[in-house]
């Protein structure tokens, strides 16, 4: 797993544009940025979409104050269902990025099986704190736990 103080490693994601998924990487997302960037196990699931996004919705502004210059969402779902999932949840202003494929859930080292549930492999329930592409904070969540990824607990640690 990875951990405070290492880079992210270089890996494909994708965001959704007019004309489609637009591949980007990790460097072009996270590169001179302080971004608060969490992970959720699917879009539209219960937690997820009752709380999770919410709440970074919700704390965007008292985050920015802090010195945060982007929060991003990701999830191990293509970037047409991260799009619909943003709109639906009014995310103005979080960048909703699609891991499709869990690489970079698996390269990080934070990936989880769903199988049980029909989910797939996906990515465990994570936020972090990064200075470009460094890692300065992590909050990795116990499986089926909701409480040190939250908005309110990343705001209270910055």
């Amino acid at each position: 797993m990875i951990e405070t103080g290492q880079s992210l490693p270089a890996v494909q994601l994708f965001e959704a544009t007019g004309e489609g998924p637009k591949p980007t990487t990790t460097e072009e997302l996270f590169a001179g940025k302080k971004t608060v960037l969490f992970a959720v196990p699917g879009a539209f699931t219960p937690t997820c979409s009752a709380r999770h996004l919410p709440g970074f919705v919700e704390k965007k502004d008292e985050l920015s104050a802090k010195g945060v210059d982007q929060i991003a969402c990701i999830s191990v779902n293509d970037a047409f269902v991260m799009d619909a999932w943003g709109k639906s949840a009014n995310a103005e202003g979080i960048t909703m990025i699609a891991d499709g494929n869990g690489s970079f859930a698996e390269a990080v080292g934070l990936e989880m099986d769903g199988t049980g549930f029909g989910m797939g492999k996906r990515a465990q329930r994570f936020a972090m704190v990064l200075d470009g592409t460094k890692v300065e904070k992590l909050f990795v969540e116990e499986p089926g736990a909701f409480e040190v990824s939250s908005a309110e607990h990343v705001l209270a640690n910055l």
